[in-house]
């Protein structure tokens, strides 16, 4: 992890966090919503091309974990 993180880094891992807390406590739906947040938010900032590929391809990674986990949840 690196010591000083882009402001897009933290918010990329304050939704992770987010989505890893309400997994944590069993909140499926609300975790599914924060999934969706965190793709969402990943082509927006790939879209707008401010943020490197690198950092953009280890964060897309995390989203593809998550959405292997998380592909059986349902309502």
């Amino acid at each position: 992890m690196k010591l000083f993180r882009s402001k897009t880094e933290r918010e990329l891992d304050a939704i992770i966090f987010e989505l890893q807390q309400n997994l944590e406590n069993n909140y499926k739906s609300v975790a599914q919503d924060y999934r969706r947040r965190l793709g969402e938010r990943l082509d927006a900032l790939a879209a707008e091309g401010k943020t490197d590929e690198k950092t953009l391809a280890r964060y897309r990674v995390i989203y593809e974990e998550y959405s292997e986990k998380m592909k059986n949840y349902h309502h």
